[in-house]
């Protein structure tokens, strides 16, 4: 029987050992003794910690069962004296205890190594939280197409789970800064972040708006040569020289205790948008390999909203000057009438729209006032704009009614196929009889101020849109002589979303214009300033006209 009981133990692939209530080797099997990488003769007598030092043990766990004799499983691990490629170890016990006539004399502990299923449960634990940081990077960074937002989100995102600080730094647009013909890297600072602790740090070292420039074969141009994230150390005062933008800012670096840097590079459709770069300080742990592949990640998914945000800047900015350019010359009107414009575009998450004015002077001392609203956004509404403009003039030098301006102009928009309805509003302003004659689009009535500062809604029947081809447009006139200033306006200034129209359109009538209301402009502000939302969804588009006394 004992021989049968050895071979057992002997043959068995678990570890087995055999521990005295001091928790010394009394029996060690030959697997055991391999596992531990010491025989099992130099086991004997001596305890745990003293065979394999580098093992947590979970000596508490042994000492526990020894004392209540109720068995136990548990986890070590660590390194024993024995080669192994993984990481860290790890090894599954079960302990029961050892008696004699009732009284403990020890344990008996059986041991089976799961170094590779713990090792691919970390890596699915490590897969998972990426996973999850990234899902929540998705939702904070890139919330608007405007790119200094986006790189701040991202310096603040990456403060907030994996750096002490962080600075984005981006490629300036062309002909914003001139290039160093010296070899030297110019970038924009776009966005920089830190923990309180080192605020007044990274305050110090610039702002963002500015530009920085690398020496050659410092680390940021050295990320962006070569496309990788670039790991620096605890660097010597020489590293510091050559990876710091210039070597001046060493001592600074040194007395903020920053000991430990990673840059990665923004890389988005195949061109590079800039760099990211992170460092810890005191107290921190160095960045290793998994930050890097981490940052990388995140820096992947921002570079893309970055260059969303940069093209979609480039082409607002191309609509908003074409618009601009488009509006920045109405026609003169007669020497006899004051009129002001204001052109206000829609927030920058709208692309612009296709408001317009104009003024046209017309024959006996008349001035012809026009306001239109382009259905939709972006350059194919401001296109149709210009064209809607262009057709007006023409019209305008053979027609004087304002009903019949827009009847020509709806059927030769009809005729033509024009795929863009429009709003407009048409006003004959006649000096000489004291008399102004409007006819309506689909737009929104005009506002007429009395001397007394006092606003009215004026009842002009709003016919259908420009475009349909019905061609039925009343003329309304009413009286218009010094003193009075008339106000045409877009829907961006009063409409309201869950607001119905006439509460929207009441709030103009409550402006009280006073001496504002002798200049055309000053109205136009003072409107502006106090029915105008203050983000409008919608561009904003106003014509004043005054009689001059």
């Amino acid at each position: 029987m004992p021989e049968l009981l050895a071979q057992i133990l002997d043959g068995t692939p678990a570890a087995i050992g055999v521990l005295d209530t001091e928790l010394r080797y009394r029996y060690v099997n030959p697997t055991l003794a391999r596992m531990n990488g010491v025989p099992a003769e130099e086991h004997l007598g001596r305890t745990v910690a003293e065979v394999v030092p580098d093992v947590e043990a979970r000596e508490d766990v042994l000492l526990a069962v020894i004392a209540d004799g109720i068995s136990r499983e548990t986890v070590s691990s660590g390194h024993t004296r024995a080669d192994s490629p993984v990481e860290r170890r790890y090894w599954h016990g079960a302990y029961h205890r050892l008696e004699h006539e009732g009284r403990p004399v020890g344990l008996v502990g059986i041991l089976l190594e799961i170094s590779v299923a713990r090792q691919e449960q970390l890596e699915l634990q490590r897969a998972q939280e990426r996973l999850a940081l990234l899902d929540e990077a998705a939702t904070r960074i890139g919330t608007t197409l405007d790119m200094t937002t986006t790189c701040q989100e991202l310096a603040e995102f990456l403060v907030a789970k994996l750096a002490d600080a962080a600075t984005v730094e981006v490629f300036p647009e062309r002909g914003s800064s001139r290039t160093p013909t010296d070899g030297t890297l110019r970038l924009l600072r776009a966005a920089m972040a830190s923990t309180p602790e080192l605020e007044a740090v990274v305050r110090s070292l610039g702002r963002p708006g500015e530009y920085v420039d690398y020496q050659p074969g410092s680390a940021i141009p050295r990320c962006l040569a070569t496309g990788r994230p670039v790991i620096d150390n605890v660097p010597t005062d020489a590293e510091l020289r050559r990876s710091a933008p210039d070597a001046r800012r060493v001592a600074a670096y040194r007395a903020a205790g920053l000991h430990s840097a990673l840059i990665v590079p923004l890389t988005a459709r195949g061109h590079d948008v800039g760099t990211v770069s992170m460092v810890r300080a005191d107290g921190s742990p160095v960045f290793d390999e998994t930050d890097a592949v981490i940052a990388q990640d995140l820096a992947g998914r921002a570079a893309i909203s970055l260059d969303n945000a940069r093209r979609y800047t480039a082409e607002h900015n191309a609509v908003v000057q074409l618009q601009r350019a488009l509006l920045a010359e109405p026609g003169t009107p007669h020497p006899g009438l004051d009129v002001a414009y204001r052109y206000r575009p829609a927030g920058r998450g709208v692309l612009v729209g296709g408001d317009w004015f104009e003024t046209v002077p017309l024959a006996h001392g008349r001035t012809l006032l026009v306001l239109g609203d382009v259905m939709g956004h972006g350059l194919d509404a401001a296109v149709a704009m210009s064209r809607y403009q262009a057709m007006l003039r023409v019209i305008a030098a053979r027609e004087s009614a304002p009903d019949r301006i827009l009847r020509e102009l709806d059927h030769l928009l009809h005729t033509t196929g024009a795929e863009r309805p429009a709003t407009c509003v048409a006003a004959v302003i006649d000096p000489r009889r004291a008399t102004c004659t409007y006819a309506s689009a689909g737009h929104l009535p005009p506002v007429l101020f009395g001397p007394d500062g006092r606003a009215a809604l004026l009842p002009v029947n709003p016919g259908p849109p420009l475009g349909t081809g019905h061609r039925q447009y009343v003329p309304f006139a009413g009286p218009y002589e010094p003193g009075h200033t008339l106000l045409l306006y877009t829907d961006g200034l009063i409409e309201r979303r869950h607001e119905d129209i006439d509460a929207s359109l009441h709030r103009l009538t409550r402006i009280r214009t006073g001496a504002a209301c002798l200049d055309p402009g000053g109205l136009l502000d003072l409107v502006l300033a106090e029915a105008a939302p203050t983000d409008p969804e919608d561009d904003i588009a106003l014509v004043a006209a005054r009689l001059r006394p």
